[in-house]
């Protein structure tokens, strides 16, 4: 460093203060993953106030750990003490967030998310040195589990009640009877969503993992939607059928190493009157635009997740925070002529493309 250089010692404390606040938030973050698989936080919503020798007998465990799991949880904001009485407990907004997977305040899945994606971490910085990427299929198994808990909150809330109404004529098709392929789905929550909501139509949900789609298919048994709801293996560029009324790609189409060829395909097993739908993450046409806690969030889950599996699978990698018109470029190239916003909230977007 020059001798010159002038240190503003408000914006180092600045920094080194941001530092020490998102050390607790890494770390923490694995004892929420600990609470939420232990079921501290449904012990302490159901049975509380606590004193940490209670909740670990409640819960059949060592209350050496559970005592500074509590501790750090209020020191976070995650679990509430009372300083009268020295227990502890959830307030009804921390357990709505913590215990409720129902509701779109549920943050667990998020944790249970981000603690597997950084394992990833030594295998990340070999391939932006050396190129290449991650499958997703290589991760950390905790991987695919948090990212069904950390979106079926949005879906559940958002894809029935505003998403598939802001897209042309859909809806109507799906209520008297129509076909739909989701493309990436996962263990199938949103393929799931779209099930229960629309028993005259038949959802086909597709995704290249295999463990995803056995567990999709396990999930649709439980719920007896198994007649309406078909999983099976296949990839963007080569899943099977054709007619499809509605072709949906849920916070995926940006993990693609071929969007174009996916998106080509995809065309050719829509329906002429039909809607691709494409849901991604909120992102801005500008960096600075990405500057804020989702941003954050998201550019993070595109170095560790996204980029590498495209890399892994293509040539292309579009990432979390792909420009609008980026994704308008992909669809575009892959054959459609209509391209559009249909709605957002503030963490999607939803566009509709038509052929």
């Amino acid at each position: 460093m020059s001798t010159m250089t002038t240190i503003d010692t408000a914006k180092l404390d600045a920094i080194v203060g941001q530092a020490v606040m998102d050390f607790g938030a890494t770390i923490s973050s694995a004892l929420v993953v600990i609470g939420d698989k232990l079921g501290f936080y449904r012990e302490l919503a159901g049975a509380g106030p606590l004193t940490p020798t209670e909740l670990a007998t409640r819960t059949e465990c060592d209350e050496r750990y559970v005592h500074p799991w509590l501790v750090n949880q209020a020191a976070g904001g995650y679990v509430t003490y009372q300083s009268a009485t020295g227990r502890y407990l959830l307030s009804p907004e921390q357990a709505l967030a913590l215990t409720d997977e129902t509701s779109p305040y549920f943050v667990a899945g998020g944790f249970q998310l981000v603690t597997a994606a950084i394992k990833a971490g030594p295998r990340i910085s070999d391939a932006i040195k050396h190129g290449g990427g991650l499958a997703w299929g290589e991760h950390d198994h905790g991987l695919f589990e948090g990212t069904e808990r950390f979106f079926r909150p949005g879906y559940e809330a958002n894809l029935v009640q505003s998403w598939i109404p802001a897209l042309d004529g859909i809806g109507e098709k799906l209520n008297t009877g129509a076909t739909v392929a989701d493309i990436g789905c996962g263990h199938g929550a949103s393929t799931l969503a779209m099930a229960r909501a629309f028993p005259r139509s038949r959802f086909f949900g597709f995704d290249s993992h295999a463990p995803s789609i056995e567990r999709a298919r396990q999930l649709a048994d439980a719920e007896g939607l198994a007649d309406r709801a078909i999983f099976e293996v296949a990839s963007a560029t080569e899943f099977p059928g054709s007619g499809y009324d509605l072709i949906a790609y849920f916070d995926c189409l940006h993990d693609l190493g071929d969007p174009i060829g996916a998106a080509t395909h995809a065309r050719q097993a829509l329906d002429p009157d039909g809607s691709l739908l494409i849901v991604e993450p909120m992102a801005g046409a500008l960096d600075p635009d990405n500057f804020n806690p989702v941003g954050r969030i998201f550019s993070a889950a595109s170095v560790l997740i996204c980029t590498p599996n495209a890399l892994a699978t293509g040539d292309t990698a579009l990432g979390t925070i792909a420009t609008d018109q980026a994704l308008r470029d992909v669809v575009l190239a892959g054959g459609f002529s209509q391209f559009r916003r249909a709605t957002e909230t503030p963490v999607n977007r939803v566009f509709e493309a038509r052929i």
